[in-house]
């Protein structure tokens, strides 16, 4: 039986992507777990993420994981990235006085700031929290079946930015342009939650574990 492995370092919104990920793929075993040798078995990893990216980060190099993911990376396993999950992908972050990332992807993590402003020129509150388009940017398996302009759940105060992102797979508006998934090779990686996206949602974790990482 195929596998998927969400990794659990303590920072993560687990319940939640474990349901959701058994809701579309019903003859896969879903292991929320912090075992290196279940995830290294696994056919598909997902790496969640919330809250800050410092402790994030400490949790994910005290056990490893940072390692780890690269290993499956370079030996092509299939890999998303969730959220803080994502920006834990990202070289660095300036969260906390700034903290660096796995950098699987160049991009830096930026705050959104205290004046962000909507075209109206109304303050737009931070953390951006709730739906928003999200516009692809790129032919990607995981986008299969999914509307470009499909609406998605966030909730972050820090964003990857679009502009001269060479990875960006979707890109979102909230006072600046963001990316919303970024892509390569055989790593996908979202700011918005999935699992908690609804239909579209569901149908990029139906694309993801059906995904070969290519």
């Amino acid at each position: 039986m195929k596998s998927v492995a969400i990794i659990d370092y303590g920072m993560g919104n687990l319940h939640s992507a474990s349901k959701a990920v058994e809701h579309v793929a019903p003859d896969m075993r879903v292991h929320v777990t912090d075992k290196e040798s279940i995830i290294r078995e696994a056919d598909r990893v997902i790496l969640p993420g919330v809250g800050a990216i410092r402790d994030c980060m400490a949790e994910i190099r005290k056990q490893g994981v940072d390692t780890l993911v690269r290993d499956l990376v370079a030996e092509g396993r299939p890999l998303l990235g969730i959220c803080v999950g994502m920006q834990a992908l990202m070289a660095r972050s300036e969260e906390n006085d700034g903290v660096d990332g796995i950098a699987l992807f160049p991009s830096e993590v930026r705050f959104f700031g205290n004046d962000l402003k909507d075209e109206q020129g109304g303050r737009l509150k931070v953390p951006h929290m709730g739906w928003n388009e999200v516009w692809q940017t790129q032919d990607h398996p995981l986008w299969h079946d999914i509307a470009d302009g499909e609406r998605f759940y966030f909730v972050h105060s820090y964003y990857a930015e679009a502009e001269g992102n060479p990875d960006i797979a979707g890109r979102a508006h909230y006072g600046v342009d963001l990316a919303a998934a970024v892509a390569r090779n055989n790593v996908f990686a979202t700011q918005f939650h999935p699992e908690k996206s609804h239909r579209a949602g569901l149908q990029l974790l139906k694309n993801f574990v059906q995904w070969s990482g290519q």
